[in-house]
């Protein structure tokens, strides 16, 4: 349960007495003797209650819960009056205030009042939250694109890393969307607001590793003209993706254990430790232990760096998503090139289901542009026994609908005549294969 409590009074005795009365009953108390200190440190989304006084120097209460009311309508905020200023406490109620309490007052009259205001905010809180994780969930839905059980595993595991302050390890092939899931994860999390700073550890030479990562003074070696903020400095309060952290050299590997641990960098050319907080997100094509057992990656900073490990499944694991991403690649082709999305024909999706994509979902995305392009279909069929049956009439199915839905802007009645389904088998099968009537009623297909 909550138990915060910030009081705000001008005179002395008060706070201290209420802050007595609020200590030994277990409360966590600020006190602020003016209202627009309490402004001005009242935290977004206040786990707690305020209790103020009416008459002040300067912003009175009333004045307090007005600007605490356009902030958060649901903040409770409890008033101090005299005995004289209980007509007006009634109207602030009416206005906003949770309750107002007229002094003198016992202990036991503000427990009371304090412990069923915080029950109150608890449960505003927890809706709060509620409604941002169904809101997040649908945006992560639209982004990271797939109905099949491996990519929703992936999303529940990125909703819920996204709130922990622990490093992550994304293991995934070439081309599986390693930094779109590290954006995510960034993206949803608290520290969306600050930089996310990505590092592709393959791309930088190794005599500039150094200098990229942490920065440099002037001078600090031959062409340092300047001071030079580095990537970890520059990301303070964000996140700092490292891609292809296996190629990083083995001296920068010590440093940037280090700074794990210490929460601190030095520029080259400085004595100076600064202070910094990211989170620190890498990708792996391969596992890091045995890079550890080969000698080419430190074994303490593979262990660091895997506080939690997410798994992105190749495109070959997941071929009944494969008709939904090379339909959302080709809308998204077309609509950039000023062209018309191509609807698959079966001998083409067939196709699409029997090659092995060893560049997973980029390979898939070149493949659509291609094809909007006109200058060749889909893969050739490579490799027929890849997948089961069941998997390809899955995804054929799933075809079909969305390909119906389309062409009749998401009428039913149409969609049930064409196929030659009954109203509940199609509404089962929409469900099944996460198709939306309202993603179709602009002649859209959707996009996750």
């Amino acid at each position: 349960m909550l138990n915060s409590v910030i009081v705000v009074d001008d005179e002395a005795p008060i706070r201290e007495a209420v802050e007595q009365w609020l200590s030994l009953s277990g409360f966590e108390v600020r006190l602020f003797s003016r209202a627009e200190e309490c402004l001005a440190q009242v935290p977004e989304h206040f786990p707690g209650v305020i209790l103020s006084d009416v008459r002040m120097p300067g912003m009175d209460g009333l004045q307090l819960l007005a600007e605490l009311q356009r902030r958060d309508r649901d903040l409770p905020v409890i008033l101090l009056t005299g005995h004289g200023d209980v007509p007006m406490a009634v109207d602030a109620m009416r206005d906003g205030a949770y309750d107002f309490l007229e002094k003198p007052f016992t202990p036991e009259t503000l427990l009371g009042s304090l412990r069923r205001a915080l029950e109150k905010r608890a449960l505003v809180l927890e809706n709060r939250a509620l409604h941002e994780r169904a809101d997040n969930r649908s945006r992560l839905d639209a982004t990271l694109l797939g109905m099949s059980p491996t990519m929703q595993t992936v999303r529940r595991q990125v909703l819920d890393l996204s709130q922990l302050p622990v490093n992550v390890l994304i293991r995934g092939e070439t081309g599986s969307g390693k930094e779109m899931v590290a954006r995510c994860l960034h993206d949803f999390g608290p520290r969306a607001d600050k930089p996310f700073v990505a590092v592709n550890c393959a791309a930088i030479p190794e005599q500039l590793f150094e200098a990229e990562l942490f920065g440099h003074e002037s001078g600090a070696f031959t062409g340092a003209q300047g001071k030079r903020i580095g990537k970890l400095e520059y990301a303070h309060g964000g996140t700092v993706f490292l891609d292809e952290i296996e190629s990083m050299p083995l001296a920068q590997q010590v440093k940037l254990l280090r700074v794990i641990q210490e929460r601190r960098i030095e520029r080259l050319g400085s004595n100076q430790s600064i202070d910094i907080d990211v989170r620190i997100i890498a990708a792996t094509k391969p596992d890091l232990l045995d890079e550890a057992r080969a000698g080419r990656f430190r074994e303490d900073l593979a262990y660091r760096l895997n506080i939690a490990e997410l798994r992105l499944p190749p495109l070959r694991e997941r071929r009944e998503d494969i008709p939904m991403l090379f339909s959302h690649f080709s809308r998204n082709a077309a609509e950039r090139l000023g062209r018309d999305a191509p609807v698959l024909s079966a001998e083409q999706l067939s196709h699409l289901l029997s090659h092995d994509w060893p560049g997973n979902v980029r390979e898939l995305a070149n493949a659509a542009e291609r094809q909007v392009l006109g200058l060749d279909g889909p893969a050739a069929q490579e490799n027929p026994m890849g997948q089961s049956l069941v998997v390809q009439q899955e995804a054929f199915e799933a075809h079909c609908i969305r390909s119906a839905l389309r062409r009749h802007r998401g009428d039913i009645k149409a969609v049930m005549h064409e196929l030659q389904l009954p109203r509940r088998t199609l509404n089962e099968k929409m469900q099944r294969h996460g198709l939306v009537r309202e993603d179709f009623l602009a002649g859209d297909s959707p996009t996750g």
